[in-house]
């Protein structure tokens, strides 16, 4: 991306804004013994109609009946056998007889992965960069999140979805839960360069905008956008977007990327240490 003069910054949030649902996922298998990737696998492969997929979307309430389909997308043992000799070609260490399907509590887990990767957890080195990128105010800062609507009474209930720190650094935010698509569905990128636009094009003749060349509005080649799943960065880039991959446990390579683009210093103290699984063995499969 030598000589990229983005207008658009454009962040995924779990795994990269805050801490990802997939370190608590990886410590959760590696506790249980599962090869690593068996819930993220399940989750994929329960396709648009997935209980997962619904919840990001805002189809279903957060309730006891989608806990129930949740668990179960997590127990089928078609799927379990699938993966398992995928695992098995890449690790002849696994045992040769297929183990038996892992027993996953679905809705501890799920909230279990909402609570390690929520908006008071802010990732070390990607939030201080946020904050010097706002206070830069060259950039168009964007966030384009698949995401959940908490129902009142849980424990990350908020009334007011926008309103929390992380959130509020964004000039845009898009949801998925609230507009009804999800990543990587192409609709959402493409209502992402809209909104884009949209605000570039209100907003270019503010003082404090004037010479970014947001007059002539946001084409696809001036975002760059960083997430930490490759179907959704594959996508974006069938769409036009530059992308950063932003790796599990080590956002600070990202921000490194962002500081090559941006000519910003844009570290702050955290030292640069990936962040090792934590787990307590609780099973062997």
């Amino acid at each position: 991306m030598d000589g990229l003069k983005p207008k658009v910054l454009l962040f995924d949030i779990g795994g990269v804004c805050v801490k990802s649902p997939f370190q608590v996922i990886l410590d959760y298998e590696l506790g249980l013994g599962i090869p690593p990737g068996w819930v993220n696998y399940s989750i994929s492969k329960s396709g648009p109609t997935g209980f997962w997929q619904q919840i990001e979307r805002g189809d279903i309430p957060m309730d006891d009946a989608f806990f129930e389909g949740f668990t179960k997308d997590l127990h089928v043992q078609e799927r379990w056998e699938e993966f398992y000799k995928t695992q098995q070609a890449k690790d002849p260490r696994l045992a040769k007889e297929i183990p038996p399907l892992p027993d996953i509590d679905g809705k501890w887990l799920f909230n279990e992965m909402l609570s390690g990767s929520g908006p008071d957890a802010y990732d070390p080195w990607m939030f201080p960069a946020l904050q010097k990128l706002r206070a830069s105010g060259k950039y168009i800062l964007a966030a384009l999140s698949n995401t959940v609507i908490f129902p009142p009474g849980h424990k990350l209930y908020q009334e007011d979805f926008f309103d929390e720190p992380v959130r509020q650094i964004f000039d845009i935010f898009i949801s998925s839960a609230h507009v009804g698509i999800r990543k990587p569905d192409p609709k959402m990128y493409q209502l992402a360069l809209q909104k884009l636009n949209d605000f570039a094009k209100e907003n270019a003749n503010d003082p404090r905008h004037q010479g970014k060349g947001w007059e002539t509005g946001i084409s696809p080649k001036d975002i760059v956008f960083l997430d930490d799943i490759g179907e959704n960065l594959k996508e974006a880039r069938r769409q036009g977007f530059n992308t950063i991959k932003v790796y599990l446990g080590r956002t600070y390579e990202a921000v490194e990327e962002l500081e090559k683009i941006t000519g910003l210093a844009l570290e702050g103290p955290h030292p640069k240490i990936p962040i090792k699984p934590n787990y307590e063995p609780r099973a062997k499969i």
